[in-house]
């Protein structure tokens, strides 16, 4: 039995290997770019609006709903990368009952590269929002030697990201497998139902998680920075 798309190799030439993980990867990618267009083209005042960009319209006030309940901030700085993690999670999860496809989140490469570019993207907004000073100095709070192990929190969290994701969606094709194996008349189209739930469950967990991570990282700076400057102008 396989669970991860990196045991299937399409093709191969001395290390490099052209995986299945790769390949649907980069199909979910353009799929969603392609799928953005299409909705988009005809983004004009006076042209009336076809379903797709409906569609498209409320998912975005969706997740920027989502974004701004969580976060008490405005969503328009976090949308762009949190909306591109959820839809690419997301896509990936629930295209799984397509026949033939196999989803790159079922790869822990996959979602170690997601964690990666939280953890990137933590400071980025950070630094964006109070200045490098500020943002390094959270790291020396409330004591200096609190350092190394701030630093050891920061890696730990992308590598709970990781895992969770790889975890959560491993455990249910497992689980799926096992059922079916045990009943195959009775259970098909019920785990399809619940893999296609768990998908889209862990695809906003993920998303929000991320979403904390990067708010967090600007939100107690501009506190402290606002409390600072309320103490120096009392007026």
């Amino acid at each position: 039995m396989r669970f991860n798309p990196d045991q299937i190799v399409y093709w191969q030439y001395g290390h490099f290997k052209l995986s299945a993980t790769l390949v649907f990867t980069f199909g979910v990618m353009l799929l969603l770019a392609l799928g953005a267009y299409l909705a988009t083209r005809r983004l004009k005042p006076e042209v009336r609006p076809g379903p797709w960009q409906n569609f498209l319209e409320a998912l975005i006030e969706v997740i920027a709903g989502q974004i701004q309940e969580v976060t008490h901030q405005d969503p328009a700085k976090h949308l762009p990368f949190v909306g591109t993690l959820f839809l690419f999670i997301a896509t990936s999860n629930l295209l799984a009952v397509v026949p033939g496809f196999e989803p790159p989140t079922a790869s822990l490469s996959t979602t170690t590269a997601l964690a990666v570019c939280v953890f990137f993207a933590v400071p980025w907004y950070g630094i964006r929002a109070v200045g490098v000073k500020a943002y390094l100095r959270q790291y020396l709070k409330p004591t200096p030697w609190m350092l190394p192990f701030n630093v050891i929190g920061e890696f730990s969290r992308t590598l709970a990201l990781a895992v969770r994701l790889y975890g959560n969606l491993l455990s249910g094709a497992v689980i799926g497998a096992v059922l079916l194996a045990l009943a195959p008349f009775f259970f098909p189209v019920l785990m399809q139902v619940l893999g296609l739930l768990t998908g889209f469950i862990q695809a906003y967990i993920f998303a929000v998680l991320a979403l904390v991570y990067i708010a967090s990282a600007s939100a107690v700076q501009e506190e402290k920075l606002k409390q600072v400057a309320d103490q120096e102008d009392p007026a």
